[in-house]
């Protein structure tokens, strides 16, 4: 569907292209005829998000060093889509196994997240993961050095405002979870 705020792309090309991040220029016409050029877009994968509880309560996070910030941060179990992932929630799962040693028979997406509609094409999947149990030894990527912080969720919500997580989709992730288990109450 067309809408009238639409933008008519004219031309694009690659700047850049790796295996972290794509990089292009677009050309692009608005519907006032303004051109505008370029448009940077950042074309990311799909990632996905789990919020973990183990059957005491406890919500899985990562101690992980994060360079953007220049600084390790506390996160959920996160990742990109994967060439052998068949979906989102495959690639959740993988994501938890490998960067937690937990695991689930329970899933239940919660939410769908556009990290910056702005300039980035992707989407994330948030997930909520209930009676995890740690059944393997972490498997990490050569550029991961994790932690696994088991927390009391109390705890989490009771330190949230002082920044205990900093990652937005992270934190919409929560939301999501806190939501389909009740816990959030609307006024």
């Amino acid at each position: 569907m067309v809408n009238s705020f639409d933008w008519i792309l004219l031309k694009s090309r690659q700047v850049v292209k790796d295996r972290w991040i794509s990089v292009r220029a677009d050309t692009c016409q608005m519907p006032n005829g303004t051109i505008v050029d370029p448009y940077y877009v950042l074309e990311y994968p799909t990632w996905v998000n789990v919020v973990a509880f183990t059957k005491n309560q406890e919500i899985i996070l990562e101690n992980q060093y994060r360079h953007g910030l220049k600084k390790t941060i506390l996160e959920l179990p996160s990742g990109a889509l994967e060439v052998e992932d068949i979906s989102p929630i495959a690639a959740a799962k993988r994501e938890l196994l490998e960067e937690t040693g937990y695991t689930s028979n329970n899933y239940i997406e919660t939410g769908i997240l556009s990290p910056n509609p702005a300039n980035y094409t992707n989407l994330t999947y948030c997930f909520l993961a209930t009676d995890v149990e740690r059944v393997a030894d972490l498997k990490l990527d050569i550029t991961e050095q994790i932690d696994v912080v088991l927390l009391p969720i109390e705890k989490l919500i009771k330190n949230i405002d002082n920044g205990i997580l900093l990652q937005t989709l992270h934190i919409s992730s929560l939301f999501f979870a806190l939501k389909k288990l009740g816990k959030v109450q609307f006024y």
